[in-house]
């Protein structure tokens, strides 16, 4: 049996979110040491999950990286895993968004977690540990109505398919993921904008459940909107 110093230290940004919890929940079902992070403390303590660290933090905030690796250093002293599971979304044609919001999808959905690996890859090189973006099948196949939230999560993935090659020569894995129409409830909590009529989609448990054993136990950079086996093209929401 793995002592617990043996168990690997996985940090969850976006803890409280509707798939951020999910997979951090299965992550401590693994055994995973869990550092906690999001932006609203009562409710990354009313996840009721075994932490090493709770970490408040904003990932549009340049610092937020350095607030996680501080936690970091000063609690498990490591770091295996990472995974931003961040995010906002916006619906509407572009003529009618306000210039506020199409920054606010970019800042969160895009420069925060570039900001956010920036600080983090120092530590998983360390451990030649994993990390994960939640990106989403937008960036496969973009949508009218939803033109500023699918550009920003294509900007993601296109930044983690070339990161991947980066961050690989230092021993790190970067892994992309684009789930298909999950039903997180962000759709239900727009920056902007009113949610279009979704089909049912996947269960995040589910997709957490992919997210989980990819980071664990894959060795792959992407999971692809057909990897999840749901019907094509989604287009819900999935931060």
């Amino acid at each position: 049996m793995d002592s617990p110093s043996d168990l690997p230290v996985v940090a969850v940004v976006g803890a409280t979110g509707g798939l951020g919890s999910e997979v951090a929940r299965r992550l401590a079902r693994r055994g995973a040491r869990l550092v906690l992070a999001g932006r609203d403390p009562a409710r990354l303590a009313a996840l009721g999950l075994p932490a090493e660290a709770i970490v408040t933090l904003d990932v549009r905030d340049p610092g937020a990286g350095d607030a996680l690796t501080a936690a970091v250093l000063g609690g498990p002293g490591r770091l295996d895993g990472y995974v931003n599971a961040a995010g906002v979304v916006a619906f509407g044609d572009l003529g009618a968004t306000e210039d506020v919001v199409v920054e606010e999808l970019f800042l969160t959905n895009v420069v925060g977690p570039l900001w956010m690996l920036r600080r983090v890859a120092p530590l998983l090189e360390a451990t030649k540990g994993t990390a994960v973006h939640l990106s989403a099948v937008v960036a496969d196949t973009p949508l009218p109505g939803m033109a500023a939230y699918s550009a920003s999560k294509a900007a993601l993935t296109a930044a983690d398919r070339a990161l991947a090659r980066e961050l690989r020569r230092r021993g790190v894995r970067l892994v992309d993921v684009r789930p298909p129409h999950t039903e997180t409830g962000l759709a239900g909590r727009p920056i902007a904008g009113e949610a279009p009529r979704l089909p049912t989609g996947l269960e995040p448990s589910s997709v957490a459940a992919t997210v989980v054993t990819e980071l664990l136990d894959g060795r792959g950079t992407e999971i692809a909107p057909e990897a999840f086996g749901a019907a094509l093209p989604g287009a819900e929401p999935t931060g």
